[in-house]
């Protein structure tokens, strides 16, 4: 017997974890939950904002400080952590099985994908292997960015429209591409007086 949590910290080790184990049951029912509580949020007109009821019970907390707009998929929220003043934009899907943290000040463009978790090559309908994603304080993730298992989104930093961030991104950078490389520094001090 398993206890409760289990294949959470299988997650947080970076797996591996197998479907067929009784302990992926919790994992299971996470992801209806979630899954659920996503359908009936978009369900609500988007001008209604009791939709946000839906999202708050989807991550457990307030989300007086947290602005996310529907359509909206995430498949864990009990493995989402917000910090204050974040905004995401409509169409994001959060695979968020591994692990998101997104900190203060942080704004997601429309059509955002982010994944924590990653098939295995040989058993690839039942193995499956994890990777946090961290985005820091003030980053700005651009439209359509997809943002793969294990990376780190450094702070102030800018991910270009379209990239496919596969590696870590360090602080007061813009990165695009595909896959995203460095394309320039930015002046921390000059972006705090623009600000």
């Amino acid at each position: 017997m398993y206890k409760k949590g289990y294949v959470y910290d299988l997650m947080d080790m970076g797996g591996p974890t197998d479907v067929r184990e009784e302990y992926f049951k919790e994992a299971v029912e996470e992801m209806m939950r979630s899954r659920v509580l996503c359908h009936k949020a978009n369900l609500v007109s988007p001008d209604d904002f009791s939709y946000n009821n839906y999202l708050e019970e989807l991550f457990g907390r307030k989300l007086d400080d947290v602005r996310i707009l529907t359509p909206f998929t995430c498949d864990f929220g009990n493995r989402v952590k917000f910090g204050k003043d974040v905004f995401i934009n409509h169409s994001a899907i959060l695979s968020a099985s591994g692990g998101i943290e997104i900190e203060d000040g942080v704004s997601i463009a429309p059509g955002v994908r982010i994944a924590t978790i990653n098939h295995d090559f040989n058993n690839r309908h039942t193995i499956y292997t994890y990777g946090k994603v961290t985005i820091k304080k003030n980053a700005w993730i651009g439209m359509n960015v997809t943002i793969c298992p294990g990376v780190t989104i450094g702070e102030n930093s800018v991910i270009a429209a379209g990239a496919v961030v596969t590696k870590d991104v360090c602080d007061n950078a813009v990165f695009g591409g595909c896959p995203a490389k460095l394309i320039k520094m930015l002046d921390p001090n000059e972006q705090k007086e623009k600000w």
